[in-house]
């Protein structure tokens, strides 16, 4: 997707926004075939090219491709910060408080859809989730389970919190819960990292497989694989970081 580019221009005690086009046609899909206002065929340009009115970006856009990104898991943040700057420009409300109320309604649309692309895209992990939703529909899927392995673990551990909370403060059997416990959660903290190293893995994977554009039943095959391990590790992930929290909040 081509940058849309925008600069202020003073005349005379105001400030206009006034807008220029890169000769690359944009790959962005548009609410719209027709400019809103002008009813100008439009092929993907944020603005009309004929009455230079901003133009709402479809809600349908997943956020990779209104970010100009492909569907990776690797994403440069210095890149992915420079593209959300240059769209804040064009889309930004505040460059649009002396336009009419329709172009005021788009620019708060097409920022609130830019903002949440960002955020999503930002954070390897939200990433990770939003792109299984995308291409598996499994975003519901990812439920905070315990690994297989800590199941019996965990359990006691509950039973350890639930001891720790009864005891009286100060007790030396409060003393030993608490050590026990801290125990417990360097352990946690450190396996939620293998889960993480584990996820990033997972997204070399992915990245790769995608690179290679191989639509054969082994890639296939393959790709269902990653999206299944993905999901695992980001189900046990959340329980585990979920169990962290609960420590952290009753021993500090």
């Amino acid at each position: 997707m081509a940058g849309c580019h925008a600069r202020l221009v003073r005349r005379g005690n105001g400030m206009d926004h006034q807008h220029t086009h890169s000769a690359s046609p944009r790959e962005l899909q548009m609410a719209r075939s027709m400019c809103w206002h002008c009813q100008s065929e439009m092929s993907g340009e944020y603005f009309c090219e004929r009455c230079v009115k901003v133009q709402p970006v479809s809600k349908e856009l997943d956020y990779f491709t209104c970010m100009g990104f492909p569907r990776r898991l690797t994403i440069d943040p210095r890149q992915l910060e420079t593209k959300f700057y240059e769209l804040s420009r064009a889309f930004h409300p505040d460059f649009f408080q002396n336009k009419s109320a329709e172009e005021q309604t788009i620019s708060l649309s097409n920022s609130a859809l830019l903002n949440t692309a960002y955020r999503t895209l930002r954070d390897p992990i939200e990433r990770a989730e939003y792109l299984l939703d995308l291409e598996a529909g499994s975003v519901k899927q990812i439920r905070n389970s315990p690994p297989a392995d800590l199941f019996e673990e965990i359990l006691e551990l509950q039973d350890t919190l639930n001891e720790y909370r009864a005891v009286e403060q100060t007790s030396e059997a409060e003393s030993t819960l608490r050590t026990k416990l801290q125990s417990e959660r360097n352990m946690l903290e450190q396996r939620q990292r293998n889960m993480e190293a584990a996820l990033q893995q997972l997204f070399v994977q992915w990245d790769a497989l995608q690179d290679r554009g191989e639509a054969t039943s082994q890639a296939r095959a393959e790709r269902d694989r990653i999206l299944k391990e993905m999901r695992e590790h980001l189900s046990n992930r959340t329980y585990v970081k979920n169990i962290v929290s609960d420590l952290v909040s009753t021993i500090g």
